[in-house]
């Protein structure tokens, strides 16, 4: 098992627009990706896919989150995500 822990950059969180973003990224990996608040176990991970489920996670600016996946990529499949996580979609240019 392959395991990230990364900060929400967004300034209104995992949220609305950034979540949206996160879970089309995610669903486009060809592995199961899962997402935790920091200190959550790991058997309560959400589908990183489903954007219903990271707006629950109730994710806000600042706070970290676990990525986890299995299998051939998932380290690569974890950077690309933690890159989405990272950057703050709500910035107004």
């Amino acid at each position: 098992m392959t395991e990230r822990n990364t900060t929400i950059a967004s300034r209104v969180g995992l949220h609305a627009r950034p979540a949206a973003i996160f879970a089309e990224a995610a669903g486009n990996l060809p592995l199961e990706v899962t997402i935790a608040l920091e200190g959550v176990p790991e058997s309560e991970a959400v589908d990183a896919s489903s954007m219903l489920s990271l707006m629950g996670l109730g994710a806000t600016h600042g706070t970290t989150v676990v990525l986890r996946a299995q299998g051939d990529g998932a380290d690569e499949a974890l950077d690309s995500l933690v890159q989405v996580l990272q950057t703050d979609h709500d910035a107004h240019s």
